[in-house]
């Protein structure tokens, strides 16, 4: 697919926008004033594959606290202001490699002017992050309701305020709870402005429906090419975030990398208990770095035939399975061996 092009911009060590890689977000939900506690887990979203992440700033204690955080991790930091500037400046003083704040709500053009001179001294963009559920109440007026326009119409008036004080490494999110005026969001601002877009489903819920609503807009988006940078919000660990963002990047082609499991729903000729082997053989893939296709099917007959283009596979029999590889039989299996066995095999690929 052919992605929107959109201006480069330098997020510490690495980029967002133009053709740099599409990267995956997702924010701490520790009490950053607890350093070891945030910095845990900002390690563990690290190893899950966490490209950028994002703690919560609301005091100046807050801020201190990441001048411990920052030296001591490999990814960019990315410091969530509300309406203080003052914390703006102290973060960018503390290390922080990007700043997520709305310019419209730090008060006057000076305060404006300050943070974005700062900001461009030390190399450090501004993320401009609407949200359906804190719309300016003249677009609410305006409109008569939450919709794209009103969002997009915010989000302009944000940038038009930074460009005012002439900075432009800026990123843009426009995120809604609702899919739909999510998708026609981003449809309309990349319209208007070439900024790098940061996608996501606001507020997307519980892992199992917040997951099919954040597949949805964020995996509309990316196949139309729209979006540099992506954040799944989920109410669980942060770390279901960063797997589940990278299969939606996996399943578009758009990440390469770790084992991409496919297994098929079962049927009336299955005679082994797939649904337990298949959740136990992804849970003890999910992290091997190996980049292999992994398939559990179910039926001995037409299993190896139907994932032929699959690495490495079991099928499944009648209390035994078939191992195969690029659809070609290479050993029989009992049962409950055959997870075992077929972890053996992939060690050795």
């Amino acid at each position: 697919m052919q992605r929107i092009k959109t201006k480069k911009i330098k997020v510490g060590n690495l980029y967002i926008g133009g053709d740099a890689p599409i990267t995956v977000q997702s924010m701490t939900n520790t009490d950053t004033r607890n350093v070891e506690a945030t910095l845990k887990q900002i390690k563990m979203l690290q190893e899950a594959g966490c490209d950028i992440v994002r703690c919560a700033v609301p005091d100046e204690e807050a801020c201190r606290a990441l001048k411990s955080i920052i030296p001591k991790i490999d990814i960019p930091l990315v410091a969530d202001i509300h309406f203080d500037y003052r914390l703006a400046l102290k973060s960018i003083e503390n290390g922080v490699s990007a700043l997520r704040i709305n310019p419209g709500n730090i008060g006057s053009i000076e305060r404006v002017e300050k943070v974005a001179k700062s900001a461009k001294e030390k190399n450090i963009p501004i993320r401009i992050g609407v949200n359906s559920g804190s719309l300016d109440k003249e677009l609410l007026k305006k409109y008569g309701e939450v919709c794209p326009e009103a969002l997009v119409e915010s989000a302009l008036k944000h940038i038009e305020i930074l460009q005012k004080v002439n900075f432009y490494d800026i990123v843009i999110s426009i995120k809604s709870s609702n899919v739909i005026d999510m998708i026609e969001s981003y449809k309309l601002i990349c319209q208007k402005v070439n900024y790098p877009l940061h996608l996501g489903v606001t507020e997307a819920g519980t892992p199992w429906r917040g997951t099919i609503k954040s597949s949805i807009g964020i995996g509309a988006l990316l196949s139309e090419g729209i979006g540099d940078t992506i954040r799944v919000s989920l109410t669980s660990n942060p770390i279901d975030e960063i797997k589940t963002g990278k299969e939606i990047l996996k399943s578009l082609g758009l990440y390469k990398g770790g084992i991409d499991f496919i297994s098929c729903p079962t049927c009336g000729r299955t005679e082994i208990n797939l649904i337990r082997i298949a959740e136990e053989v992804e849970n003890r893939l999910s992290n091997v770095p190996k980049n292999l296709k992994v398939a559990v099917m179910g039926c001995v007959v037409n299993g190896p035939g139907e994932a032929r283009e699959a690495d490495i596979g079991i099928a499944g029999g009648k209390g035994e399975g078939l191992i195969f590889k690029k659809g070609e039989i290479v050993k029989r299996v009992q049962e409950e061996k055959l997870v075992d066995e077929l972890l053996k095999e992939i060690e050795n690929m």
